[in-house]
């Protein structure tokens, strides 16, 4: 079980709702449910009953609730601070540089006859 997969459970669990739990970690709808379709896939049962108006847990939910919390609180924290981008750095091109306009030929090139 991925530790995302988990919070995202946890996150869906507490709310009991799949856009507010989304909008709380701040991804995409897709991205929690597809979290919660895994974690089902690897349990063996539903987590939640989806096709009742307020989404509830199932009993497998219930059981699995515990766990993950356990498993969040027990995993290593990440580091608030985001590790520096690495990556080539872009040459620059300099400011005497015609501005390229669409249809247009380039500077000092000749037109191709047909």
């Amino acid at each position: 079980m991925k530790l995302t997969d988990l919070r995202r459970f946890v996150a869906v669990a507490e709310t009991l709702h799949f856009p507010r739990a989304a909008e709380s970690l701040g991804v995409g709808l897709p991205a929690v449910y597809s979290a919660v379709d895994r974690l089902e896939e690897e349990v063996g049962h539903p987590l939640f009953e989806r096709n009742v108006t307020p989404t509830r847990l199932t009993a497998a939910g219930e059981a699995l609730l515990p766990e993950a919390r356990a498993r969040i609180a027990a995993a290593p924290t990440t580091p608030s601070t985001p590790a520096p981008a690495g990556g080539k750095a872009k040459a620059s091109k300099g400011k005497g540089r015609a501005p390229i306009v669409k249809g247009q030929p380039k500077p000092y090139k000749k037109r191709q006859g047909r």
